[in-house]
């Protein structure tokens, strides 16, 4: 059998520039706005003539250049989608089915559950639950709710999920956490790139592009990865570590570069501190000690060393790989530390970046949508912070609540003493995206009330007492934040339909009801100018950003202080955004993946993303030409493994964890190691992968441990020989 069509060279081809199609000839109705899928936010227009069906096209953005992936090409189908969530859906008791309610009645059960619930047990027992693909201005404005209206703590959101390891390394080596420090465009002159555990050949094709030129150049690209992916088959050099190892990895190469000379000694001593403490912790990370620990070369350590140590400028980027880890800060800390150390930082062409995943992972952090989080990347902690937030919104600095769990903390609690009763849910599927998804399952079962926002029913919405149809991308006015920082504008272009409203209109009719409805406007714009004056003076400042300058600009970075400052496409070229401008390194140890493999479950899995899906698939599996090119959920093992089990190509079968079972087809690929399972997550039912996943968190991010468990695999159901896929 054919490789599934994720691999397909129909979709996707060996340069990076082919993964994606170019724009038709021009028409003449079309409205500018952006991608409704990931932080690459490519820019594309919607085509509209009389009699003729919605066309998508791409534009020629700075980030996209004129070609999208094919999930953007097919955007449009999601627009008057049969499956479309067109009126409110209301439970009536536990057991009954969802039907059909006016908007009233729905909201006013919505707010009478959640007053009650805030009266019997305390504000903190009413919580929310955003999502990284809400507008700036809606991740703003459910912050705001959540702080404002019903004043708790309980607020989390699922970039939780993806990024927040790196943001918190960042935020402690450099000041500032932006998923890169410079434009998209520098990757494609800079001399060489190490990219960790990032396949972005799949993730966000039309990036390959940049990675195509810049090896044209002749630059250098080194990946590590546990999976021989579309990019790493195409990188100069690959290391393929035994999954959970990165951080040995990191510390192996920062021990090579001191042994071997290729230390910067002039940017260690005037832009960083703490090197020594750093030098003396990888001291012990010997090459061919850390081979045994990972499985990778030492002579590919020593060659990854030497291509990055003598580039006159390199790039270190980390995706999910080594993020979504028990210990993913550290990792990313120690890939930071090697940066530092060879100088590759705070200079042009050079740095540390965080691939973000989501289409707003960037601003959706940002702005209020984290448990320990105000507007401007303010701490809700600091008395300055809630001061200033707070005189923006009109309330007493002393009635803001303090921080929350983080959002696996928060779902985890639900039905324990003292814990959230209530729960709004905002642009997130948590039953399929969340780790140990059957645990979620039942902790939302044990809610008082579920309230659901979303577009279709998801899985998440089929467990909702009250379900709450709302507008999508092509229907409504917004900004995003990509993972340039660069801050992007979606416009209106179709009306939505008729019974259906914005997360804005929702907030604000909750609020109504309330008692505070004036407090929260409905219209993005206003929502965007209240956002950039609670933003101002803060890390994360929009101040001096207009819709109008967006527009004229193709897009603003931030920080932007004020309406005739330019914007920051390139931090810390000056300095770095500590109080006395140095980069920090920080000694860092390797651990061991919370579960390890053993006799019982002898494999680790992996997780991902595929070419054709996106997160949870809610709005992917329902667009044909995705869903016919990757159709159910797989799993893809090592043909040395397959022959030892007796499991051939598309044999059904069963993965499972010390948490659960989950089925899929088999895929049988050279491409991944002999000890390593790999399952994207983007199906629900019984292909969920994060049945399996492991919630182990990070102390510090409070990231679950999405990419490494230990799972053991079995046959269920063999395909019919001779049978065609």
């Amino acid at each position: 059998m054919a490789r599934p069509a994720v691999y397909s060279r129909s979709i996707c081809d060996a340069g990076g520039a082919a993964y994606c199609r170019r724009a038709p000839a021009p028409t003449t109705s079309r409205t500018a706005t952006h991608c409704p899928y990931c932080s690459l936010q490519c820019g594309m227009e919607i085509v509209q003539q009389p009699g003729a069906p919605l066309e998508v096209a791409p534009s020629a953005f700075p980030t996209n250049r004129g070609t999208m992936c094919q999930k953007g090409w097919t955007a449009g189908a999601l627009l008057g989608h049969p499956d479309r969530l067109t009126t409110p859906l209301v439970r009536d008791g536990r057991g009954a089915d969802l039907r059909p309610a006016s908007w009233d009645d729905a909201l006013d059960r919505v707010a009478a559950a959640l007053r009650e619930t805030a009266r019997r047990h305390g504000p903190d027992a009413v919580g929310v639950f955003g999502g990284g693909g809400l507008t700036n201005e809606k991740a703003y404005q459910l912050g705001k709710f959540a702080r404002v209206a019903l004043r708790t703590s309980a607020i989390d959101y699922n970039g939780r999920f993806c990024m927040s390891s790196a943001a918190t390394a960042s935020q402690r080596a450099f000041g500032i956490d932006r998923g890169m420090p410079f434009p998209l465009a520098d990757i494609a002159e800079t001399d060489a790139i190490l990219l960790v555990g990032s396949n972005l050949a799949e993730t966000m094709p039309p990036a390959m592009a940049y990675l195509d030129e810049q090896r044209a150049r002749g630059g250098t690209l080194v990946v590590i990865d546990p999976r021989a992916t579309v990019t790493a088959r195409q990188a100069d050099l690959h290391l393929q570590p035994m999954p959970g190892t990165d951080l040995a990895l990191a510390n192996a190469l920062l021990h090579i570069a001191v042994k071997d000379g290729f230390v910067d000694e002039a940017f260690v001593r005037e832009r960083t501190s703490g090197f020594s403490f750093a030098e003396q912790r990888v001291g012990a990370y010997w090459p061919d000690r850390v081979e045994r620990m990972t499985g990778v070369a030492v002579d590919a350590m020593r060659r990854a060393v030497r291509l990055l140590g003598q580039a006159p400028t390199a790039m270190v980027l980390t995706g999910r790989g080594p993020e979504q880890q028990s210990k993913g800060t550290d990792t990313v800390l120690a890939f930071i530390n090697l940066a530092l150390a060879l100088g590759h930082a705070g200079r042009p062409l050079c740095g540390y970046g965080c691939l973000t995943g989501q289409g707003n992972g960037q601003g959706g952090r940002e702005h209020g949508q984290k448990a320990d989080q105000l507007p401007g990347y303010r701490r809700i902690d600091d008395p300055q912070a809630r001061r200033h937030v707070a005189g923006v919104w009109g309330v007493d600095p002393d009635d803001l609540p303090g921080p929350g769990r983080s959002a696996w903390e928060m779902l985890d609690a639900i039905g324990r003493d003292g814990a959230i009763r209530a729960l709004l849910v905002m642009g997130s599927n948590l039953v399929v995206s969340a780790p140990d998804s059957a645990r979620v399952q039942r902790r939302l079962a044990e809610l008082d009330l579920l309230v659901v926002a979303d577009l279709f029913v998801s899985e998440t919405a089929l467990q909702a007492d009250v379900v709450l149809p709302t507008t999508q991308w092509a229907e409504e006015d917004g900004t995003m934040t990509n993972f340039e920082g660069r801050v992007v504008l979606r416009r209106a272009a179709l009306e939505p339909p008729a019974n259906v409203r914005s997360d804005l209109e929702i907030l604000e009719a909750i609020a109504q009801r309330l008692g505070c409805g004036e407090r929260f406007a409905s219209q993005p714009r206003q929502v965007f100018d209240e956002l950039r004056r609670a933003s101002a003076g803060g890390k994360a400042d929009y101040a001096g950003i207009t819709y109008e300058r967006i527009a004229a600009e193709d897009g603003v970075f931030w920080p932007c202080p004020d309406e005739q400052h330019p914007g920051t496409p390139r931090l810390f070229l000056d300095a770095f955004a500590t109080p006395d401008g140095r980069a920090r390194f920080h000694p860092v140890s390797h651990r061991a993946v919370a579960e390890e493999p053993d006799d019982e479950f002898p494999l680790y899995l992996t997780t991902g993303r595929t070419l054709v899906h996106y997160q949870s698939g809610t709005q992917t599996r329902r667009v044909p030409q995705l869903r016919e090119a990757q159709p159910e959920a797989f799993v893809e093992l090592h043909p040395a493994l397959a022959r030892s089990m007796g499991i051939e190509e598309r044999d059904l079968v069963g993965l499972r964890s010390r948490r659960g079972t989950a089925t899929a087809r088999a895929h049988l690929t050279p491409d991944i190691r002999p000890d390593t399972l790999f399952m994207a997550f983007h199906w629900g039912g019984a292909g969920r992968a994060n049945l399996l996943t492991n919630p182990a968190l990070d102390p510090d991010s409070r990231m679950p441990e999405f990419k490494v468990c230990a799972v053991r695999i079995e046959t269920i159901e063999p395909e019919p020989r001779g049978a065609t896929p």
